[in-house]
């Protein structure tokens, strides 16, 4: 009873603490604004620029008490009044950002910064904005500029290697990602990021590495389990690819990806037990036991391939990937069979593969092979 009521008493503690940080939160926010209006009335004139002003501070009041539209309404009178009033564009970016009228949020944060070009909240804005627009090369500008106003900046390192990362600038990706991990090691979306770059580069270690860190850092992520994974294939490593895979899969039976690849595993292991099992046939063909066990553990990873592809095509009908894997488990068993049914099974399986995406790579690999056994 004693510990139930610590635990009442630590989280009503809590509660206070959290509600004193909002009101010295919101107090601040109000003092800043103060600062702000004080600063524009001293500057500003008579007439046409104190009714700018005045209505600037409008906005700014209804925004407090989430009259959007109306603050939107206000700020577009005062930039019609004064197209150089930059915390008018600037507010406007903010409110058409949350109103998810995007082009209409760039283009003030585009006008903010043009007037202030050391503004680093309205270029980490305007950034923000067009990478929720995929346009990443635009994201990378001004990421770009933000992160030579704040070099300490996290979020701002982190999304211009991300946005890098989009337009396959992938040098870049790792300069800004590197930085961002001078900044703070302990985020593992970084982590993941750098892990895809070394992937792509085919520094499968690395990118290893990078993957197991992410994990640490968020250990329920199955996307990085994911990734991790294929790492671990490219690489050779199938027992721990298995795995990892069969963890997700188990997460998430609906995660077409991790059937996929799961498929391919149990290829490796079909290939790596079929090879043992002609090894130990040339060099100990008395050993029957072995060769039992060897001929068993092919037939077990074909069928769980088998088994996969169709989870992973059951989930997406428009898995090309899986289909053409799907058709090399099935020729495998029909040439073991030595069965025709599964063979004409198998070469549908790739025909779909292509209809799907007709330019996939090694085409011209999966046509011969089924102009070989079409014959």
């Amino acid at each position: 009873m004693s510990e139930r009521k610590g635990y009442m008493s630590e989280g009503r503690d809590a509660g206070i603490l959290r509600e004193s940080r909002f009101f010295k939160s919101h107090e601040m926010k109000l003092f800043f604004l103060f600062i702000a209006v004080l600063s524009l009335f001293a500057f500003s004139g008579c007439g046409r620029e104190q009714r700018a002003v005045d209505l600037y501070v409008d906005a700014v009041m209804l925004r407090e008490i989430d009259e959007n539209e109306m603050a939107v309404e206000k700020l577009n009178t005062v930039v019609e009044m004064n197209r150089k009033f930059t915390l008018a564009h600037s507010m406007l970016g903010e409110i058409y950002e949350q109103m998810k009228e995007y082009e209409k949020s760039a283009a003030s944060y585009e006008n903010a910064t043009k007037l202030n070009p050391w503004s680093f909240k309205d270029y980490f804005g305007l950034g923000r904005v067009y990478q929720i627009m995929e346009k990443f090369a635009e994201a990378v500008r001004a990421y770009v500029r933000a992160c030579e106003i704040k070099p300490k900046h996290f979020e701002a390192h982190l999304n211009a290697a991300k946005s890098y990362y989009e337009i396959e600038d992938y040098n870049n990706t790792l300069v800004y990602g590197k930085r961002a991990l001078e900044i703070d090691p302990n985020v593992g979306e970084l982590q993941k990021v750098l892990g895809d770059v070394y992937e792509l580069q085919k520094d499968h270690e690395q990118a290893i590495r990078s993957y197991k860190r992410a994990m640490e850092l968020d250990s329920d992520n199955t996307q990085i389990m994911v990734s991790l994974a294929v790492a671990y294939l490219r690489s050779n490593r199938n027992e721990p690819a298995r795995e990892l895979l069969k963890t997700v899969t188990e997460a998430e039976p609906d995660n077409n990806v991790a059937h996929q690849y799961l498929g391919y595993c149990y290829l490796r292991f079909n290939s790596k037990a079929t090879a043992s099992y002609k090894q130990v046939l040339e060099t100990d063909r008395e050993n029957v036991a072995l060769l039992t066990l060897l001929k068993e553990e092919a037939e077990e990873a074909l069928e769980n391939a088998i088994n996969s592809y169709n989870k992973a095509i059951a989930i997406n009908e428009r898995d090309w990937e899986a289909y053409r894997g799907l058709g090399v488990a099935y020729m495998l068993r029909a040439l073991s069979e030595q069965n025709k049914l599964l063979k004409a099974k198998a070469i549908y399986q790739w025909r779909l593969s292509l209809e799907i995406n007709p330019d996939q790579p090694r085409r011209d690999k999966l046509q011969s092979l089924i102009d070989k056994y079409s014959q």
